[in-house]
């Protein structure tokens, strides 16, 4: 035994926030990083929200190289030797300072992005991002090395770490973003990032003047066997690791897709995900898990019933409501016994490194498996049922599985009653399957008896909240019965998912003119309808919803009948293809979206024949519209549709004062701009009417409403803007609608491409 286990150990309260500032500012580095680059690099794809996701991969992936880095560095060599490489590392980093994307990045227009963002990432933030991933284990391990009193334990540090992450995700939308341009946000965060390596230097100076700690020979025995390593135990950490972090992935995208696709909702999901880091790793997890545990079946009830199998009765706000609360519940409890079954810190880096390795498995399930092998969003109800599977309880039959019974879910079992229900199960697959395979009408017409049954066999299942795998199968047999029900009730002809969405065509049935039912398609993107097309021979050129005769298009292209005959007409965003039936034989159209798909479907008569029927010759130009029409020849057009904003997942660099500038270039002089404004959750028109004004631009606004009951003729806002006043004039003074001018705000700062703020547009 050495001399210095036998001295009395450190307890400065000095050493502590030392490693725990470190840690702190590294966290917050990071994740104030994701997103400034995340928003860096939302233009060049069209503000999809796969970017956040493939982002996140990135982040994992890198985090996890980091996680492995300091492993392999703690365990392999003296802490003298690891300063020096690690140090060497630091200064190698900064290389890559000032932060910067590589020059002439332009992403693929024939190919899916993901790999295309992934190198870009790693090209210009790969390095730092690199050593900021590495602190976290590594500065824990240093810490069970420099003889304080609580080096025993480092694993309370981690909560230092997640809350720089929690407040960083939170200040960067609310705080920083709202008054930081981009550029200085890099700049800050490259003094940041030297203040991280000065704070790493100080915990390197520490550890290395701290004498080398040798623990008594008995006690390495007894932790070596309470902590044994197995390969059971390795992979319940990965697993308990893995579904959470899927999870979240899932809940992000299936918010976006099948509830709302509200600008900066990824954040509560991410939040609460940090937040159940901060939790359990705190002092109060011994007392908060059991509760967790107790409380999730009790709230799984209501969930399944309200959220899966009769969700038409409820508002998109408690839709959403519901399912954070049951991700609280499902992270809580998996990190809760990850928390719970943390080994001593001769196996830190071990325990971070399958962690880390669990958070980038899950991130790249989601982003290169879920979406080639799924048409939807289904890897979020997966995970959700993987999740009751990790649930404590009478697992007998899983290897290293937990064996006890949490208090509380012992009460009012039968042992006769929980087999019973467990056998239920596999049964029910197999009806389901039968259901499914029958004809739909027949299925429709006991929807309601079908969606009572499945609530009470919800109920049932609270029984078998102790015995985690009949209680995920009969659950996860529900929601998926569920989620097909549904489906064959929403009538879809066709879905797909690609790096931009779901894609939906549906087929619905309206009452015509004369009171008789009529069939028509929809476009569906998420939530959002990107189109509808009537059906009838006489009516398929008919444009509906917002581009109908009636609206603002209409109304533009009436009173200009006479002097369009031979414009040259470009639009982006493509929807169905319904403003392509405003077009005449010696106009020119070039047609600008960002997804392939959406031409596919856009250009299938069998959905819609806008396309096929009005400008078949029509030029079509896939990518970025902003890369697009920088592409174009100056004064080539003389009327410019935007309809890109109506999904919320905003391409905010096609509303900034340079992109209006552009647009404007590519304009003839008396050319005309309109701006699709309809939007749920922004208020567009007030990044408009400053940017106007700000270039002195003309501008109309039109927030119409019809005024009859006309099918598939929807509310809808447009703006019009051009480069003298002359030139909107004959629409102004025009009977044919209520265009205004529009109003002028002074409350918030022009939008450009170094600063844009969707919080202060929220409506």
């Amino acid at each position: 035994m050495s001399h210095h286990s036998e001295a009395a150990p450190n307890r400065n309260l000095s050493m502590i926030f030392l490693f725990a500032a470190t840690l702190f500012t590294s966290a917050s580095l990071m994740f104030v990083l994701q997103p400034l680059f995340g928003k860096i690099l939302l233009p060049l794809l069209g503000g999809s929200p796969a970017v956040w996701n493939t982002c996140m991969v990135f982040y994992q992936s890198i985090l996890f190289l980091g996680y492995l880095y300091a492993h392999y560095l703690s365990t392999r060599y003296s802490q003298h030797r690891q300063i020096q490489i690690h140090t060497a590392l630091i200064l190698l980093s900064f290389l890559a300072l000032p932060l910067a994307l590589p020059e002439n990045t332009t992403p693929p227009t024939d190919s899916n992005p993901t790999f295309w963002l992934l190198w870009t990432l790693f090209l210009a933030i790969g390095l730092p991002f690199f050593v900021v991933s590495t602190t976290a284990p590594l500065i824990q391990k240093w810490f069970a090395h420099v003889g304080h009193h609580t080096s025993h334990d480092p694993y309370y540090l981690y909560a230092a770490s997640n809350t720089g992450s929690l407040i960083a995700l939170l200040s960067y939308p609310f705080l920083l973003e709202p008054n930081i341009g981009l550029a200085n946000q890099k700049s800050y965060w490259s003094i940041g990032y030297l203040l991280l390596c000065l704070l790493i230097a100080t915990c390197a100076f520490v550890l290395w003047k701290s004498r080398p700690i040798t623990e008594p020979h008995e006690d390495v025995n007894v932790i070596s066997n309470k902590n044994n390593l197995s390969l059971a135990t390795k992979l319940h950490w990965l697993a308990l690791a893995f579904v959470p972090s899927s999870l979240l992935l899932g809940l992000t995208n299936f918010i976006s897709t099948d509830i709302a696709s509200v600008p900066l909702l990824w954040i509560i999901p991410l939040t609460i995900y940090l937040l159940s880091f901060v939790i359990v790793f705190s002092k109060w997890n011994d007392k908060i898990h059991p509760l967790m545990v107790k409380l999730q079946p009790i709230f799984l009830l209501p969930f399944i019933a309200y959220a899966f199998i009769n969700p038409a009765d409820l508002p998109y706000w408690a839709y959403l409501i519901f399912h954070l609360i049951a991700f609280f519940f499902a992270v809580m409890v998996c990190h809760g016994e990850l928390a719970k079954r943390r080994p001593h810190t001769r196996h830190l880096t071990t325990f971070y490194l399958i962690m880390s390795f669990a958070g980038m498995l899950g991130g790249m399930f989601n982003t290169f498996v879920a979406p080639f092998i799924f048409n939807a969003v289904y890897e979020y109800p997966l995970m959700i049922i993987a999740a009751l599977m990790l649930r404590p309880g009478r697992m007998t039959n899983l290897p290293g599985a937990n064996l006890h019974l949490p208090e509380g879910c012992r009460a009012g079992q039968s042992g006769m009653i929980s087999p019973l229900l467990q056998i239920i199960a596999p049964v029910l697959l197999v009806i389901a399957g039968i259901i499914i395979q029958t004809r739909v009408a027949d299925l429709l017409q006991h929807f309601d008896i079908i969606v009572i049954s499945l609530i009470g066999l919800t109920i049932l299942t609270y029984l078998l909240r102790a015995r985690p795998v009949g209680y995920a199968l009969m659950n996860g047999v529900i929601i998926f019965l569920a989620l097909s029900l549904h489906g064959l009730s929403s009538h879809t002809l066709y879905q797909q998912r690609t790096f931009f969405g779901v894609l939906a065509v549906r087929e619905a049935v309206l009452t015509d003119e004369q009171g008789k039912p009529e069939g028509y398609h929809e476009l569906f993107h998420g939530t959002t309808k990107h189109g509808a097309q009537r059906l009838a021979a006489n009516l398929s050129r008919i444009p509906l919803t917002y581009y109908s005769r009636p609206g603002p298009m209409g109304q533009l292209f009436k009173e200009y009948d006479n002097n369009d005959q031979t414009w040259n007409i470009g639009v982006v965003g493509l929807g169905a293809g319904a403003l392509a039936c405003y077009a005449k034989d010696q106009q020119n159209w070039t047609l600008y979206e960002i997804d392939p798909l959406v031409v596919d479907i856009a250009g299938n008569p069998a959905y819609f024949s806008y396309l096929s029927q009005c400008t078949p010759n029509a030029e079509m130009r896939i990518g970025d519209a902003r890369l697009s029409l920088e592409k174009e020849p100056d004064q080539h057009f003389d009327l410019l549709i935007m309809d890109a904003f109506s999904s919320d997942s905003v391409p905010t660099h096609l509303l900034t004062k340079e992109a209006l500038e552009l647009y404007f270039k590519k304009l003839k002089p008396n050319g005309i701009l309109a701006f699709h404004m309809t939007n749920r959750h922004l208020s567009l028109k007030k990044v408009l009417s400053i940017n106007a004004e700000a270039l002195h631009l003309a501008s109309l606004i039109q927030e119409f409403k019809p005024q009859q009951n006309i099918p598939l003729v929807v509310a809808t806002d447009w703006v019009v803007m051009a480069k003298h006043a002359e030139t909107l004039e004959p629409l102004r003074l025009s009977r044919l609608g209520k265009w205004q001018k529009m109003p002028l705000y002074f409350d918030m700062k022009p939008w450009t491409d170094d600063f844009t703020n969707i919080v202060s547009i929220w409506k």
